[in-house]
């Protein structure tokens, strides 16, 4: 029998999911009808630039984007409307409420910045101002990244007693070397794991149900893992954020209705990187978010053999524009990193276990 607050943390979890689903179905249709009315649509860039991939996409130019809206509008409403219900009644409400200063400040306001951010670049996307057929550049999206990052890093630094020296406040648990207190250097390390988490989340946002399938699979682990370490209203803030993916891919799934965007993207990217510094997990995050890592490597990989070889290893990167050249369907594509999404989570999720229990 389980104890008595673990049946009732994971009842809230599933409610609030459940809630986070239909409340994301039920913007759908307004949502829809706003990007097709303002003509907020996909640009696919120039045959010049990247012609393997217009060639591949040339159909899917003029699909609304921007749906990632629906993700985190759900969340972030979600959890002022909670909020608010809980300040002014008293009893039930304190249930869905997720809102914590210790857990979820940070995780929440690091999402809104970031859906923010990527708003902008997928609003000059659709406007073709900017470079390349509009948007940011590589650059621009990097100092970004680093400024969210950097705000997050100093916040969370802060906040665990670093600067007060309180004991264990910024260790380092290395599975297999032991503990090291890291200080200062908590910062770069965290702005490291939120900025490499919100680039692997850009790159392989690029196939219908790909970033929004493997994502469900990650928060997926990341809730595991932040219920085993007790932090409660964390899981349960994840657990909207899986709801709401829930009903994003309900219309995302070939053939997509909509895109996510960038401003789906970088949300969840950063919003991943958040909650792993938060949940001691950072270590594990490559593994928990494996498609996005064998995405990020393929990548590199193809750029240091252009720059140093003068050849290409992949037909196209990131790799499932590869799988797509070599002539595998679309759908099979994104199922086949679903499954090794699935896989990665599985593992990280037990290493954790391992190492919260201090096997490893």
């Amino acid at each position: 029998m389980l104890p008595e607050v673990i049946r009732i943390q994971a009842v809230r979890v599933l409610g609030v999911t459940i809630i986070a689903f239909v409340a994301a179905l039920l913007l759908t249709p307004p949502l829809f009808k706003f990007l097709k009315k303002f003509g907020i649509k996909k640009q696919i860039r120039s045959a010049e630039s990247a012609p393997i991939f217009a060639k591949l996409h040339a159909k899917k130019e003029g699909t609304p984007t921007m749906g990632g809206i629906l993700i985190w509008a759900s969340v972030l409403g979600l959890a002022i409307l909670f909020a608010l219900l809980n300040h002014f009644f008293d009893g039930f409400f304190a249930y869905l409420n997720f809102v914590n200063r210790a857990e979820t400040y940070l995780p929440l306001a690091a999402m809104f910045i970031a859906a923010s951010l990527g708003f902008i670049d997928d609003l000059l996307g659709a406007l073709r101002i900017g470079p390349n057929g509009g948007g940011m550049t590589t650059k621009h999206k990097f100092v970004m990244y680093c400024l969210v990052a950097a705000i997050g890093a100093w916040w969370f630094y802060s906040k665990l007693g670093c600067l007060d020296n309180v004991e264990n406040a910024c260790i380092l648990r290395i599975p297999f070397f032991g503990n090291f207190d890291v200080g200062l250097w908590y910062i770069p390390i965290f702005m490291l794991v939120v900025v490499a988490s919100a680039f692997s989340a850009d790159l392989t946002d690029g196939l219908d149900g790909l970033l929004g399938g493997v994502s469900l699979f990650i928060f997926g682990g990341l809730m595991v893992v932040a219920f085993l370490i007790r932090r409660y209203n964390l899981a349960v803030m994840i657990g909207a954020i899986i709801g709401s993916l829930l009903a994003f891919l309900w219309n995302n799934i070939n053939p997509a209705k909509f895109f996510m965007g960038d401003t789906g993207s970088m949300a969840l990217g950063i919003t991943m990187g958040v909650i792993a510094m938060q949940t001691d997990s950072a270590l594990f995050l490559p593994i928990i978010a494996l498609p996005l890592v064998l995405e990020t490597l393929s990548v590199i990989v193809q750029t240091i053999s252009k720059k140093f070889f003068h050849r290409k290893i992949f037909l196209s990167t990131p790799i499932h524009h590869h799988f797509e050249a070599v002539g595998m369907p679309e759908a099979q594509i994104t199922m086949r990193f679903w499954i090794i999404g699935f896989i990665g989570v599985g593992l990280g999720v037990i290493l954790f276990v391992f190492y919260l229990f201090g096997l490893i």
